[in-house]
């Protein structure tokens, strides 16, 4: 088998970002180990991933849990890099925040323990999130990668998603001191909610939150701001990290804030089909106004943003119709 660009490891690989990234590492000439929670009835269906261009010649897809890392080390062996995107999410703590964080914590370490044992992995680049920069507890417009969120502060006001953004916080802090006590070459990536098409059959938080306006829920509004990237810039950014000479620490991938009115005027123009709440209507919405993620640092490394808003709305839209969610 020609492996022009080596092998490497996408954990998570039947999420979201994690399935963007195979599709991505593919096309560019790379063999690509991907993790999936263990499936003993075979009752879940990966050809979405399967059937990818180069797929049958470059993908091999292992079995592997958080909740056990050594079960991840078959699939690290031999691997030049490393894309850490598996993570518990639980918006509705429907386990205790304590047991969600340690998973989570043990989960990343374990994977790092297994890079170091296999003498191959040059780097590892963790999956982070815009809530572990977030809610630092000031009132800022915009945030760069020197602000990390109030842990305590979390876990006393409990806003939504508090038990994701709590584990995600502490596990990226834990993956970069790891890092640096072994020697390890590790970057995190910091996307805010990730919009466009989706590879997956299961519809992707991020993106149902998005579209809030167009699938009719303009009551689960929680945010009047948002801050969001599309999948395939998020993909190509983990690439770029991979890449680049000698990356450091973390990166915000945020091209875009956008207020929720400016949302609605894009798609009732766009969209007229839909029921879309008018800009007036959503003023009176009581919601949280998320940060600007500023994202220089990757910008001045090199990286590229390739898609507008307007896109990532519309590969959503189309994406949601061909699955059968619009």
């Amino acid at each position: 088998m020609a492996e022009e660009k080596g092998r490497v490891c996408v954990t998570g690989g039947t999420g979201f970002l994690g399935s963007w990234i195979i599709k991505r590492l593919l096309e560019d000439g790379y063999a690509v180990n991907t993790t999936i929670r263990s499936d003993p009835e075979r009752k879940r269906d990966v050809s979405f991933l399967t059937n990818l261009p180069g797929a049958s010649q470059k993908l091999q897809i292992f079995n592997a849990d958080l909740s056990n890392p050594e079960s991840f080390s078959s699939a690290i062996e031999g691997c030049v890099g490393i894309f850490h995107t598996a993570s518990p999410i639980d918006f509705a703590v429907s386990e205790p925040e304590e047991i969600v964080t340690k998973r989570t914590i043990d989960g990343a370490l374990g994977i790092l323990k297994a890079c170091l044992n296999s003498k191959t992995v040059k780097r590892v680049v963790y999956t982070s999130s815009a809530s572990a920069v977030c809610w630092n507890g000031k009132e800022e417009e915009v945030l760069d990668e020197s602000s990390w969120s109030d842990v305590d502060m979390l876990r006393s006001v409990k806003p939504f998603g508090w038990s994701y953004a709590v584990s995600k916080t502490l596990a990226e802090k834990a993956v970069l001191e790891f890092g640096e006590k072994h020697g390890l070459d590790v970057v995190t990536l910091i996307p805010p909610f990730v919009v466009g098409p989706f590879i997956c059959p299961k519809l992707p938080d991020s993106v149902e939150k998005a579209l809030v306006l167009v699938l009719g829920k303009k009551d689960q509004i929680g945010v009047t701001r948002f801050h969001m990237v599309h999948g395939d810039d998020v993909a190509r950014a983990h690439i770029f990290l991979l890449e680049h000479p000698n990356p450091k620490g973390r990166y915000n991938c945020s091209p875009f804030i956008v207020p929720i009115e400016e949302i609605s005027e894009l798609l009732s123009a766009k969209y007229p089909e839909f029921q879309i709440p008018t800009a007036d209507e959503l003023k009176e919405i009581k919601g949280v106004k998320l940060p600007h993620l500023n994202s220089k640092k990757l910008v001045d490394a090199g990286f590229e943003f390739k898609y507008s808003i307007e896109e990532m709305f519309d590969d959503a839209i189309q994406s949601c119709k061909e699955k059968g969610y619009l």
